[in-house]
């Protein structure tokens, strides 16, 4: 499935294009991300919330789909507690956590944990009374330590520090990846939202699943999805794209179909019902 839109605003179009979703909802598969795309993009993540009219849409899409999840680079109990739907699943750290509807615990990669002292010694380290000061924010996520800078009184500086975080972390064997305007410092193992798509999707019994995102990571979901499709896992796969002015252009390129913002993903949602 490709291309099937360039920009998707008017109703009736998007019913057209997520048809081969919403045709079979008992074996279909609806995944999002949730930053950028379920909540709006704020200045500190701590901060982030689902908009009530979007919450409400995916609780009724729970009740007629087979599986519907959120796939974050939070933690998986951080982004239930942001979506507040406990009957949902959630991918956590990039596919390293799966918290399924009702657990209280996530089942977590065993290789990822087995980084999570290490990860977090450099993250102390490196945190620094400068770093503070300059308002770069950490984020302690076990086995993924993260970085932010939106928001700082000067941004450009603070990327410049962070900068040098991700030179060290790389010289030590970590491995780092940037996001919009934050940087995650990662165990070396493989870890990325197809995986955990994958992981999640091999046990049900679906054959068509959208997924939607708005950043870089979510690349690595579209490319999982496509991957159960050429497979033979799935017939249909449909990655969308949330347009916004800090997307990368890659993902738009990458995308079935556009959605602009928050918004446009809750009319994607109503379209889906």
């Amino acid at each position: 499935m490709r291309a099937i839109l360039d920009v998707v605003s008017p109703a009736a179009t998007l019913v057209e294009a997520v048809e081969p979703i919403r045709c079979d909802p008992a074996h279909a598969a609806v995944l999002l991300d949730i930053d950028g795309t379920l909540a709006p993009i704020v200045r500190h993540a701590a901060d982030a919330h689902v908009p009530e009219a979007t919450r409400a849409l995916l609780i009724e899409i729970a009740r007629r789909y087979r599986v519907v999840g959120c796939v974050s680079g939070r933690r998986a109990a951080t982004a239930r507690q942001i979506v507040a739907i406990g009957t949902i699943t959630y991918i956590g750290n990039h596919g390293g956590e799966l918290l399924r509807p009702g657990a209280t615990r996530p089942e977590v990669d065993p290789e990822l944990a087995e980084w999570t002292a290490r990860v977090g010694q450099f993250a102390e380290r490196v945190y620094t009374p400068e770093l503070e000061r300059i308002r770069v924010r950490s984020e302690d996520k076990e086995a993924i330590a993260a970085f932010h800078w939106r928001g700082a009184p000067d941004e450009q500086a603070a990327a410049r520090a962070v900068e040098e975080i991700a030179r060290q972390a790389e010289e030590e064997g970590l491995v780092v990846h940037w996001g919009r305007k934050v940087l995650e410092v990662r165990p070396p193992v493989a870890l990325d939202k197809g995986l955990g798509i994958a992981g999640l999707l091999g046990a049900e019994q679906v054959s068509a699943a959208l997924y939607v995102g708005d950043d870089t990571t979510d690349l690595d979901a579209f490319r999982g999805l496509r991957s159960l499709a050429e497979t033979g896992k799935l017939a249909t796969a449909l990655c969308v794209a949330v347009g916004s002015d800090e997307a990368p252009p890659e993902l738009a390129r990458e995308a079935d179909l556009t959605v602009d913002g928050p918004s446009g993903v809750r009319g994607l949602l109503e379209a889906l019902l």
